[in-house]
Formats: structure tokens, C-alpha cells, sequence
């Protein structure tokens, strides 16, 4: 990999954009631009959802499938056989970002998803299912222009680096030009009064058929064989789903739309790929890391919103009291422990909150908080590489659940459980887990939901469960 030799050390300018208007609508304009994206956080502005980040036009575009890697660097294309995890490691060492601005976590680097079939990458598994949508395992987009807003201060700021098209570093002073250049292209570009709106009014040219990948019957009986493993002490728990498909109703965008206004959540995102186009509106943290400090949310036990303010208490009662699903979130948190310690400081990995009961738009969820340090010899990759994919997704022990996953479930996970957000060259990230998420390839949209069975799971509860989490999804699809 000739054109990763060395280091290039970014020199960032933080730029403060004049603009009045909310993420959302700063992001109609700009959202059809190639390759745009939009780490949304729609909701906990104190807590998860500080800031949200978009762009456009990235100098550097990593998409794998398989072994089988593709680097896009401006007009220049490279192929490499290998592992991705491995590749983006060296990319995220050649660019490097020296900056102690402190208004944001993210001022340029690497935004996109890691599917859950990566697992392959990581440990020896089963490979039986059928990839039958055959888009990319892994696609990061890196760019050196970022638009951010801070949503507890209610100000946006633009951040440029000093890195072009071909990676070569920049003088400060070109820097600062670059910067001007970039505002004043975007500012125009926000302000152009040409670009096609959505028409608010015609939402849905049909209202679409929903079909599962499994039959009712058959989820049944698919819950039945993982009790079986259970009883027979193969696991404790397993993360079994279900994936839905329908035919495009709208415009990815327009869905996008829909479902932020049904469904805000702290890690939702839009992006706009070649491939395929992501839209979540996901709850889950799966790490985040600010300087040595590394963090994970698992999301456990789930019980719909109710009708009115009494049937919302009492449910959520009754989540908060249920051995069931608080047994079921203790499992994932000793899981995440572990996987935190690979990398994380001796004694340093705590469980600093512990089954919350956390409020959305459709359901309630118990979240624990787990944290730890990184040692120093370890980056945010090798961090990635020992907790991917989430526990909370796959159940415990984790590679036997990943086993059983592999055997019940009859079609690839894809994007579903992998895990979207960013990668800084400054060595923070943030990346949720991805779930309440569609895939849209074409005039298809997809969407998987599942749930953790454990021994006391019932089947037709843990089938119910799986509809409550895609009661959002449903309703953003008109169906």
C-alpha cells in the first residue's frame, strides 16, 4: 500500500456557520450531494444527542465484501486482498488530525457501517446463510470537511483539514484558504434557492406489502431450538430475528424523514452510498472513545409505550421489575466487561449505570452504561476488533450464540446488527449498534428486528416482541 506510506498530520480549521435553521432542514439541501451522510442525534441533547454531524464529497472511499477490498482516492483505484479491519487500521494511522479544539469530537475522518458479517474477520464461524443482498461487509467514507451542530449551545460550526484529494499536507496558510473556500461552497450551496425541495404532500406512491424471511410457524420453532441450546448449557442467551422486505414506497429521503419524525433516537443516520442507502434511527451505543476513555450502552428488555400516561407507568414498572429481562441484560453486561478488558486498563472497566429505564417514541428499553480506559498501545480498531459485533446483538457466550445464529437464521444479517457512526482521524469515535434500521437497495427496503431468548422466553412473547420494535419502521412505511 504505497499511497499509505507514511504519516500525514492534519492541521484543522473550526470555521462558525451563520445559520438559523435546524439539522434537519440544513440537511435537505445538501442530502442528494454525492455521497452525503447525517449522524443525527434527534433526541437527549444533555446526555447522548449533543451533536449531530453531515457532509458530502469525501477524498477517500474504503468498501469491502469478502476479502476483497476497494480504495477510492480521487480518480485513482487500488484493490487489495485482505482483512478491512487491517486496512482501515493503516488508513487510520496515515491521516492524523494534531488539534486541541475542543468544540466538537468529530472534525474529520471516516463515517459509514461495519456490517455484522465482519464477524468472519474477527472469529472462526459457520458461514451457511444466504447473502442473498450481496452489498458491500464494510463502507467508510473519509472526509475532510465536516458541518457540525451542537445541539446544547444551538450553533454550527464547519471544520476543514489540511488533507486534498491525493493526501498531501497542506501549509496553514493554504489551510485557511481551503477553509474559506469550503464555507463559502457550502454556505452557497445552503442558501441556493433552485435545489428541489420534497414535496410535502405526496408522501407515498403505494402503500407496500410487508413479507418476513421467515414464516410465523417458523419463528416459532426457530425460538423453540434456541431454548434447546439453552437448557442443553450451549448458551445462556441468543439474539434471534426476524427480516422484513417490501418494495420502496418513497424516496430514501423521504423515509428518512418519516421515520426521525416517528422515531427520533440519539444514533440515527442517512447515508447516501453507491451501493445501497442506510437509514436508522437507532437507540444503541456500541463504543464511543474520547481520548482513552471508551464507553458502551447494551440495550436489554423492551416493552411498548402504552396508550396513555397511566399504561406508559405501569409498563414501564413493569420492565424495570422484570427478573426476566434484567437476567438478560446482566448476561450482555459481563459480556461487554470482557470484551472491554482485552484492551481496556486492568480494573479500569466499571459498570457505571446499571438497568435504566429509557424512554422512546414506541418502547421503553433497560440500558446499563459500561466504561473502561484504553491501554495505550491499542487504538480505537484493535478496541472495534475485540467487542465487534456487540454482545447485545448476539447473545452469550458469544461466539457459541454467533454459531447458533448462523444455523437459525436462514438469510445473512448484512448491516442489521453491525454497527454505523464515525472514525476520527483524532482517534475518537462513535458508533451505534444497527438496529430500527433500513437497507434500501433499489426499489427494495429491508429491516430486521429480533430480540435475546433466554430460558424463561416464551415464544409467542419474544415473537410480539420483535413486531413492537418494528412498530416504527412499519409506520414509516405507510403499512
Amino acid at each position: 500500500m504505497d499511497f499509505l506510506n507514511g504519516v500525514k498530520i492534519g492541521k484543522p480549521v473550526v470555521t462558525e456557520l451563520q445559520l438559523s435553521s435546524p439539522p434537519d432542514s440544513v440537511f435537505d439541501r445538501i442530502h442528494s450531494m454525492p455521497f452525503s451522510f447525517f449522524l443525527d442525534s434527534g433526541m437527549d441533547r444533555y446526555k447522548l444527542g449533543r451533536y449531530s454531524f453531515m457532509g458530502y464529497a469525501p477524498f477517500l472511499i474504503l468498501k469491502s465484501k469478502g476479502n476483497r477490498i476497494e480504495i477510492t482516492i480521487g480518480r485513482d483505484k487500488y484493490t487489495i486482498i485482505g482483512n478491512p479491519f487491517n486496512i482501515l487500521d493503516s488508513i487510520i494511522r496515515h491521516y492524523r488530525i494534531q488539534s486541541d479544539l475542543t468544540i466538537s469530537p468529530f472534525i474529520g475522518g471516516g463515517v459509514g457501517y461495519f456490517a455484522y458479517d465482519l464477524c468472519h474477520f474477527v472469529e472462526r464461524l459457520p458461514k451457511t446463510v444466504v447473502d442473498d443482498l450481496g452489498i458491500p461487509d464494510c463502507y467508510i467514507c473519509f472526509y475532510d470537511r465536516v458541518i457540525t451542530y451542537d445541539h446544547q449551545d444551538n450553533r454550527w460550526y464547519l471544520s476543514v483539514t489540511d488533507f486534498d484529494g491525493t493526501g498531501d499536507s497542506r501549509s496553514i496558510k493554504t489551510t485557511e484558504d481551503h477553509g474559506r473556500e469550503a464555507e463559502e461552497e457550502i454556505l452557497t450551496l445552503l442558501n441556493n434557492p433552485g435545489i428541489q425541495q420534497l414535496d410535502p404532500i405526496n408522501e407515498s406512491k403505494f402503500k407496500p406489502a410487508l413479507e418476513s424471511n421467515f414464516t410465523r410457524e417458523d419463528y416459532l420453532k426457530a425460538i423453540e431450538k434456541a431454548k434447546e441450546y439453552i437448557f442443553a448449557g450451549d448458551i445462556y442467551q441468543v439474539n434471534l430475528s426476524q427480516r422484513f422486505h417490501a418494495k420502496l414506497p418513497m424516496e430514501p429521503y423521504r423515509l428518512y424523514k418519516k421515520l426521525r419524525n416517528i422515531n427520533p433516537a440519539p444514533f440515527a443516520c442517512y447515508l447516501n452510498l453507491d451501493d445501497v442507502t442506510i437509514v436508522s434511527s437507532s437507540p444503541e451505543r456500541f463504543l464511543k472513545v474520547e481520548g482513552d476513555r471508551v464507553q458502551t450502552r447494551p440495550i436489554k428488555g423492551t416493552r411498548p409505550r402504552g396508550k396513555d400516561d397511566n399504561e406508559d407507568e405501569r409498563l414501564k414498572e413493569e420492565l424495570m421489575k422484570s427478573e426476566k429481562d434484567r437476567a438478560e441484560l446482566n448476561m450482555i453486561v459481563d459480556l461487554e466487561r470482557n470484551d472491554l478488558g482485552r484492551v481496556c486498563d486492568y480494573g479500569s472497566v466499571k459498570v457505571t449505570e446499571h438497568a435504566i429505564a429509557e424512554t422512546y417514541a414506541t418502547v421503553f428499553h433497560l440500558v446499563s452504561t459500561v466504561e473502561g480506559r484504553l491501554l495505550p498501545m491499542y487504538n480505537c480498531i484493535d478496541l472495534l476488533k475485540a467487542c465487534f459485533p456487540g454482545g447485545s446483538i448476539t447473545g452469550a457466550p458469544k461466539i457459541r450464540a454467533m454459531e447458533i445464529i448462523d444455523e437459525l437464521e436462514p438469510t445473512a444479517r448484512s448491516v442489521y446488527t453491525g454497527s454505523i457512526g464515525y472514525l476520527g482521524f483524532n482517534n475518537h469515535i462513535d458508533l451505534n449498534i444497527a438496529i430500527r434500521t433500513f437497507l434500501i437497495k433499489g426499489d427494495d427496503v429491508y429491516f430486521q428486528v429480533g430480540g435475546g431468548i433466554v430460558a424463561d422466553s416464551t415464544l409467542e412473547g419474544e415473537f410480539d416482541e420483535t413486531l413492537d420494535k418494528a412498530k416504527a419502521l412499519i409506520e414509516a412505511l405507510g403499512i
